[in-house]
């Protein structure tokens, strides 16, 4: 296999749209009707899935190197603003808000968890908002955590101190 340059090197972070942060396992060859396909191999380790994305492919379909520390300190900015809540139809906002997520986009995904996030003493989440509220959560979790180099627990924690702090 000739040395070519890739986008992403294998054990490197990366941020696929539609699942978050996986890491770049390997990059391999497989024969697809006589063509030789190259593949990262990516692997989302809490989901227990394998991503193979044509090298070629990648940049295209929107894989992307981790955002830099300076973008995570723009998206707690923006968990900071107030919420903007459109008053179009839910159906309507719950489309954009899902398009946001699986965006890639640290700071689309960290403006989700703004508009959604409840204080207690807040109107009760219906159940679908919940759902984005916690996949958009999760999203900019995972990657604060891997970016600033915490665990989760520990990435989840400045997400809350920022979100609570918001609401006093």
């Amino acid at each position: 296999m000739s040395k070519k340059k890739y986008d992403f090197r294998p054990n490197e972070f990366v941020v696929y749209p539609a699942h978050g942060v996986g890491q770049v396992v390997s990059i391999e060859e497989q024969d697809v009707a006589g063509i030789t396909l190259e593949l990262f191999v990516v692997s989302f380790e809490k989901d227990k899935m394998t991503l193979r994305v044509p090298t070629n492919k990648a940049i295209e379909v929107g894989m992307r190197s981790l955002s830099s520390p300076d973008t995570v300190t723009l998206a707690m900015k923006t968990l900071k603003g107030k919420a903007k809540v459109k008053r179009a139809m839910w159906s309507r906002r719950a489309q954009e808000y899902e398009q946001k997520i699986n965006s890639g986009d640290l700071i689309a995904i960290a403006e989700v968890v703004r508009d959604l996030h409840r204080t207690d003493d807040q109107r009760e989440q219906s159940y679908s908002e919940r759902q984005l509220y916690e996949a958009a959560l999760e999203r900019l979790t995972r990657e604060v955590a891997v970016v600033s180099g915490t665990d989760e627990a520990g990435a989840q924690k400045q997400v809350d101190d920022v979100l609570v702090a918001r609401a006093a």
